[in-house]
Order: structure tokens, then C-alpha cells, then sequence
């Protein structure tokens, strides 16, 4: 016995420790464990651990408070395959869980994660590694590490794994990167493409789809399209769409090529390998509303280039996008939609659309309840009614005008943006605008006036100016309160909203009326500031200036200086003086309430008598004299009468009209004031008939000329040699004048004693109200001279040039200088 003791303690040496196997059934022992220096303890610890993670992310949690998660980070870094890989299998389980992701921030373990995807780690360590990878990449600090070490590029060497899930881990993984712009660039850098290429022939559906969808998102750089169809990638993904049991990801297919077809090349090569043909089938044969909706997609995006255009046209793409339309699904309507719109930019398709009777079902999805449905309507018919009147009344037949009305008060932006385009291009017709006015338009587009959106502005400004060229919808531009807010927008830092303003408002002035109340709202010294400023003025703002100028001849002279022979002046033309831009022209009525002061007179025009309208119809105008006969025939055959006899930003149809209404009511005891109106100044209206009775017989122009200057010059106080100017005491009789009228207006047909300036208005506007032709200019120190064009005689192979002339009212009555003369400057300037 004492033998047998003694040979088994020398079988084990004293200083080795006996197995001892022990049972743990907490996670904590094994947690303990993992800081054993026993590679059999640490492996054995990590795979428990593993295992407990899989069962749910409470244990995940759970292992995270017990420490677990900085000795497994150390472990898969270590020596031994064994624990290195259960390790990283732990780690990789784990790493779904929010929590855990937060501590590992701390850690810094992407590194050594990244390290594991070498070709030298099993195909184990590939599988939880790139599952690890795929948790973190979901965080963007996390995918900027994984760019930062890059672990893009072994991710992309193991989409070749023979493991399906190695290749399912680190497709989805790259995934999730590309959905930031770097990776994606990475991803073609690394020539990437060909093995996600590959990827969609697997077996496995999800690795397909994963695939897919992350080309969907690198294709939409513009290289990377190059790329994709340098690599063959078309054919890879005409191959599933001609492959019926991939139906499933026919939809991803076709938004890849949506990416791939906005140039020329792509479209081509799609041509030649019967893609269109094959997108085209889908829109007619697939029963499945997204492959339809995407089919069209497709279609609009290959219709942004204008060759693409016309290739869908030959192909008779209008056909298979007007059937799709009966469609009950509201993404297929939508995506169909705005095909059209972008296929519409072709001439012959709008036509075409019309004739298939497409413009009918699109004009009634305006009233669909989706807003993005109701956009895209809205989009396709701005679309198909630009520079296309038949499709602009199509619309109106249909019933749409009412309802784009309706779209200008959406809450949807995009809508009523739309819905205003579509309007201004049906308005170029005169029964469309009459149309789209009676359904109130004017009113939706002025609130659309007060929108903080930028797009939605333009539009209403544009719509707003289509219509407002006839008379009655300026009325109600006026009425609903609209040119207030149209001024205020010339002050937009925006560029395209001031351009747009300026325009609508070179159109609203065209009547005086509206002229005056945009001038009251403060539209000329805004563009008179705009104007000189090379940052802020555009080639309408010009045009809107001299649109309220020319509406305004009074404001024009006063401002400019200068009234063109086509610048016909009528009653109520006053002469304020000379007004630098910027500052206000301050109206008769202002001027009226004065107190007489020793300023310069006002000189005003008005030669209508109390007893007559302004405006006459020839058959109403009558006359036992005949001298006024023949003024009146004389100023007909020039221009019809069309001036208010009150400087205010109210029309002589509404001032009737109030006029009528007063003397329909009771009369009160209270004496109410009457408004201000310009005296009658019956000696102009005597110096007209004169003019009227002595020059309408002649034929020579010259002599007609000749002639009102010497009337002009009679009824101003006559010849002055110029030496005996000084003596000519013209400033004390107009201030006898304004002392006699106890105001500061003189009636031009008053002054006996006038100077050049005098001269020179009393010239112009008789010549005006004879037909005769001259322009009326200020100068300096009082002077002021008219400027008239004579053509020279006839001579044998035609007539001369004419010649510009200036006529001496003055000193010699009717003499002819040559602009530019000695004579003519001598006159202007002594």
C-alpha cells in the first residue's frame, strides 16, 4: 500500500494544480472569467456569454452593468483563435443593443473590430465581425471611424465570401454607409461595383435586395452612373427586370435606372439593349403599383434631356402614360403626373396628350384629397398649356380654370405655385381671362401676394400680370387691395421677386388710375432708388418706371424734364416745376391747399368746360359752332379724350357713380364739402378753338407750325427782343396772378406775360389737341423749348430725312432752328 501512494505522487508534480471543472449558472461568474489568464477559461467565458446575449437585449444590458464589455473589446485582439473568435462572436451579438453601442464610443474599438475582416481570420470572426460593423454603422460618429480606418475596402473584399453571411453582413453594412456622400465615392474608388453586381444573382432574396439597394444609392452621383455603366451594370439590372421571379425587386431596378438616365449615353445604351421597350411594358402590363409608379418615374427622368424627349416621343410614350392614368392608385397618378409634365417639355407631346384626351382626367385629379397628387396635376398642366393655347382652352372645356382658382388658396405650396403657372399661361386668351376672373383670381393671387415663399410669390406676380392687361381686372387688382402689397415687394433682396414686381407693375400702369394709387403706395421712389443701383435693377424696372411716367405726364415732366411728341398731354397736365427723381411730386389738390407763397407757380392746364363730360362719344358731340366743330374733329383724328379733370387715384366711372348715388339720397341739412376740382380755364379753351379754326385749313406743315407759334407768342405778351428781356416783367404778373387766384395754381390760359417756359407748355399742349407733333423740353434758368420734326421737299427719287427743329416762341415768332444750330443752342442757353 505504502508502494502504491508513493509512485502516484510521483506520477504528479507538486507544483501543478488539479483540474477543477467548475459550473457556473451566473452571468456574472462568467463575466468574472473573462480575466482568467486560462485561454480555455477565457474561451469557454466568452461563448457562455455569447450564448446568454442571443437569448434578448435584456441580457445585453445586463452584461453591459457586469463589466463585460471592455475585457471582450481586449479579448478579440487576443492571441488564441479560439477566444480571439468567441470573443468577437460575444461582441458581435452584443453590439445591437443601444446601450452597448453608447459604452463601446468609449472604448475605441473599431479599430481592432476592422482588423478581423483580414483574410487570415476564419470565416467565423468575418461573420461577427462584419454583424458588429453592421450595428455600429448605423450611428454616423461610428461610420466616420469606420471611413476614418478603412474598413470600407475589406468590406468590400468580403461581398466575395463563399459564406452567405459574411456577404449578407457587410453588403448591408456598406449599406449603411454609402447613406453618407463620402462612402459613396469611396465605394466606386475601391471599384466596388462589380462585386454588388454580382450580388444580385445570389440566391439568397435579401442579399439581393440589400445589394440593390445600395447601388439605388451610389448611383445617384453622377459619376458613379458612368461608372455603373462602364461596368456593364445595365445589363445586370435589364436582367432582372426581364426575370419575372424577381418581381420583388423590379421596383429597386427601376429606380436604379431612374438615377443612371438623366445624359444622353445612358439613354442610348438603354435604347440599343431594349430597356425602353422594356420600361414601357411595365407601365402597360405590370399589375404591381409600385413597379408602375417607378416605371414612370423612369420615364420623367429620362424626359429631362430634350434628345431623351424625343426618342420617348417616336417611341409614343404619351399613349402608355395616358392609359396609366386610369389607374385607381394615387402614387402610380402622382408618378404619371409628373411624367407628363417633364415629357410635355417636347412640343409634339402636348399636342399628342390633347389628342389622346389626357388634359380631361388630369384637370379632375385636381380635386383628389392628397396634396402631392393634386401638386403634380397642378405641374402637368402648367406643362402642357406653355406657349399651347389648345391646351389652354382643353382646360377650360374641362372645367379647370374654376378649379385651379380653388388650388390658389392649398395650404400645399406646390399647389397653388402650379396652379398660378397654369393660369398665367391660359390668361394670353381674352375669354379665358374673362373666364378665370369671374371665379375671383384676383383676390386668391393677392393673398398669395402676402407669402413668405419665394416660389409661390413669382408665380402670383406672374399670374398677376398675365391677367391685369385688361381694364376691369386692374379695377379689381385696385378694389381687393392688391397694389399695395405688389409695391412692397420692389424692396425683396430677392432679385427674380423684385424683377417679377417690377413687371407686373410696368403692366398695371398702364391705365392713369392705377398709376396714380401705385405712385400713392410709394412705387416710383422705390424704383427711382432701384434704377441707379447696378446690384438691384433689372431690365423691367426701367420699363415699370417709365410706364408710371407715361401713365402720369405731370410726374414725367416734373422728374424728367422732357415730354416725347408721342407723350400727348390733356386736361388736368400741370407743370409744378423741376423735381429731383427721388423725391415726391406732390398732386394738384396738395398744391391747392397752400397758402400763397413766393415759390414758383404752378401752371396748369384745363380746358374743358363744366357742362361736358371728358369722355364723348362722336355721335353725342354736337356743337352750333363751328369752331368747336372742327377743335373737336382736329383732336379726334389724333387720339380719343381719356383724362379725369382730378389728380386722384380714383376713376371718373367711380366718381360718376358716386355722384349718381348722392343724388339719389335725401338731402341733409348738413353741408357737406365738395371734393377739389381744377377751375375751367375758358381762355385756353378760346386760345384752342382759335388754334383749332385757323390751322386746320392749312396744308404745309411749316406753316402750320409757323402758326400757333405766333398764336403762342400773341397770347404770352407777345415779341421780346432779347436785349429787352430785363424789361420783360413776367414774374411779377404771375404773381399777381397767384395773389388774384389766392393760390399757388395759375391756369395757363391767364398768363398774358410768359416766358420761355410758358411758351413752351402753351405750345405743347395746344399742339397736342390739333394733332400736331412736338416734344416739350426743360432747360435751365426758365428756359424750356419744343423740339418738332420737318421733313424736307420731295425730292426726285423720294423724300428727305426729316430733320429735328426747334421753334422760336419768343423773339421771332415761328422761326425754324436746326437742333444743335448757333442759333438753337443761342436759345436754349442765353
Amino acid at each position: 500500500m505504502g508502494k502504491k501512494v508513493k509512485k502516484e505522487a510521483e506520477t504528479f508534480p507538486k507544483d501543478v494544480f488539479d483540474p477543477l471543472p467548475i459550473e457556473s449558472k451566473t452571468a456574472a461568474t462568467a463575466v468574472l472569467m473573462l480575466s482568467s489568464p486560462e485561454e480555455e477559461v477565457l474561451a469557454k467565458a466568452c461563448e457562455a456569454i455569447h450564448k446568454f446575449a442571443e437569448k434578448g437585449d435584456e441580457n445585453k444590458t445586463s452584461l453591459m452593468c457586469l463589466g463585460a464589455i471592455e475585457p471582450l473589446c481586449r479579448l478579440i485582439s487576443h492571441e488564441d483563435k479560439t477566444v480571439r473568435r468567441n470573443a468577437v462572436m460575444a461582441l458581435g451579438v452584443m453590439a445591437s443593443n443601444i446601450e452597448v453601442k453608447k459604452c463601446l464610443k468609449t472604448l475605441d474599438v473599431i479599430p481592432a473590430v476592422i482588423s478581423k475582416l483580414s483574410p487570415e481570420e476564419n470565416i467565423v470572426v468575418h461573420e461577427f465581425a462584419t454583424l458588429c460593423l453592421t450595428s455600429l454603422s448605423l450611428d454616423f460618429s461610428y461610420k466616420i471611424q469606420i471611413f476614418d480606418h478603412k474598413g470600407l475596402e475589406p468590406l468590400i473584399h468580403l461581398l466575395s465570401s463563399p459564406d452567405p453571411d459574411v456577404k449578407k453582413n457587410s453588403v448591408e453594412c456598406i449599406f449603411n454607409l454609402v447613406q453618407d456622400i463620402q462612402n459613396r465615392a469611396a465605394v466606386l474608388c475601391l471599384n466596388g461595383l462589380p462585386p454588388l453586381l454580382d450580388l444580385l444573382r445570389s440566391e439568397f432574396p435579401v442579399i439581393q435586395q440589400l445589394a440593390l439597394r445600395t447601388i439605388e444609392n451610389i448611383t445617384t452621383d453622377s459619376e458613379t452612373c458612368v461608372a455603373f455603366r462602364n461596368v456593364q451594370g445595365f445589363d445586370r439590372i435589364l436582367e432582372l427586370l426581364a426575370t419575372k421571379e424577381f418581381s420583388e425587386l423590379h421596383e429597386g431596378a427601376l429606380r436604379v435606372i431612374c438615377n443612371c438616365l438623366e445624359d444622353s449615353e445612358a439613354m442610348q445604351l438603354i435604347q440599343t439593349m431594349g430597356g425602353l421597350e422594356q420600361i414601357l411594358q411595365f407601365v402597360g402590363t405590370s399589375t404591381l403599383p409600385e413597379a408602375q409608379a417607378n416605371a414612370a418615374k423612369a420615364i420623367a427622368r429620362m424626359a429631362q434631356s430634350s434628345e431623351n424627349r424625343t426618342i420617348l416621343h417616336e417611341r409614343n410614350v404619351e399613349k402608355a402614360l395616358t392609359d396609366l392614368l386610369k389607374q385607381e392608385n394615387e402614387s402610380v397618378r402622382t408618378a404619371v403626373c409628373q411624367a407628363v409634365a417633364a415629357v410635355s417639355k417636347n412640343l409634339s407631346s402636348r399636342d399628342t396628350f390633347r389628342c389622346l384626351d389626357a388634359i380631361g382626367p388630369i384637370v379632375q385629379l385636381l380635386n383628389s384629397e392628397g396634396s402631392e397628387l393634386r401638386t403634380a396635376a397642378a405641374e402637368a398642366l402648367s406643362s402642357l398649356t406653355n406657349s399651347n393655347n389648345l391646351n389652354a382652352y382643353a382646360i377650360y372645356d374641362a372645367g379647370g380654370d374654376e378649379l385651379l382658382v380653388q388650388q390658389l388658396r392649398d395650404s400645399c405650396t406646390g399647389a397653388a405655385v402650379y396652379a398660378a403657372s397654369v393660369l398665367t399661361n391660359m390668361a394670353s386668351q381674352e375669354e379665358l381671362r374673362r373666364s378665370i376672373l369671374a371665379h375671383e383670381a384676383m383676390p386668391a393671387l393677392v393673398e398669395l401676394l402676402h407669402s413668405t415663399d419665394n416660389n409661390t410669390l413669382i408665380s402670383a406676380m406672374q399670374a398677376v400680370a398675365s391677367l391685369a392687361c385688361d381694364a376691369e381686372a386692374r379695377l379689381e387688382l385696385r378694389n381687393v387691395g392688391g397694389l399695395s402689397p405688389l409695391v412692397q415687394l420692389l424692396k425683396s433682396i430677392h432679385a427674380e421677386i423684385r424683377r417679377n414686381a417690377c413687371w407686373a407693375i410696368s403692366v398695371c400702369a398702364n391705365d392713369e388710375i392705377t398709376a396714380l394709387e401705385l405712385c400713392s403706395a410709394g412705387a416710383l421712389e422705390i424704383l427711382q432708388e432701384i434704377n441707379p443701383s447696378p446690384q438691384r435693377n433689372n431690365k423691367f424696372s426701367e420699363l415699370a418706371l417709365q410706364k408710371l411716367l407715361d401713365s402720369n405726364l405731370s410726374l414725367k415732366y416734373s422728374l424728367t424734364g422732357h415730354l416725347s411728341a408721342s407723350d400727348i398731354t390733356t386736361d388736368g397736365f400741370y407743370d409744378p416745376g423741376q423735381i429731383r427723381m427721388g423725391h415726391q411730386v406732390p398732386t394738384l389738390e396738395d398744391i391747392s391747399k397752400q397758402v400763397v407763397n413766393q415759390h414758383r407757380a404752378t401752371i396748369a392746364v384745363n380746358g374743358k368746360p363744366p357742362d361736358q363730360s371728358i369722355t364723348k362719344e362722336p355721335d353725342d358731340h354736337k356743337s352750333d359752332s363751328p369752331t368747336e366743330t372742327t377743335a373737336s374733329s382736329v383732336m379726334s383724328s389724333k387720339r380719343s379724350s381719356k383724362t379725369p379733370s382730378k389728380m386722384k387715384g380714383k376713376g371718373q366711372k367711380e366718381d360718376e357713380k358716386k355722384k349718381d348715388e348722392d343724388e339719389s339720397k335725401p338731402q341733409q341739412e348738413t353741408v357737406v364739402d365738395e371734393a377739389w376740382s381744377l377751375p375751367y380755364d375758358a381762355a385756353f379753351h378760346n386760345l384752342l378753338k382759335e388754334a383749332a379754326e385757323s390751322i386746320s385749313p392749312l396744308q404745309d406743315e411749316v406753316k402750320m407750325y409757323t402758326a400757333l407759334a405766333m398764336i403762342v407768342c400773341e397770347a404770352m405778351g407777345g415779341q421780346v427782343e432779347p436785349e429787352k428781356l430785363h424789361d420783360f416783367l413776367w414774374e411779377l404778373h404771375i404773381s399777381e396772378l397767384k395773389f388774384e387766384a389766392c393760390s399757388n395754381i395759375v391756369l395757363i390760359g391767364k398768363i398774358k406775360k410768359g416766358t420761355y417756359f410758358h411758351r413752351a407748355l402753351l405750345f405743347k399742349v395746344l399742339a397736342d389737341r390739333i394733332g400736331l407733333s412736338c416734344s416739350l423740353i426743360r432747360g435751365e434758368y426758365n428756359r424750356a423749348w419744343n423740339e418738332i420734326l420737318i421733313t424736307g421737299p420731295k425730292k426726285r427719287y423720294g423724300y428727305s430725312q426729316p430733320e429735328n427743329y426747334i421753334i422760336d416762341l419768343m423773339h421771332q415768332p415761328g422761326n425754324l432752328m436746326k437742333s444743335n444750330s448757333p442759333a438753337a443752342l443761342a436759345y436754349q442757353t442765353i
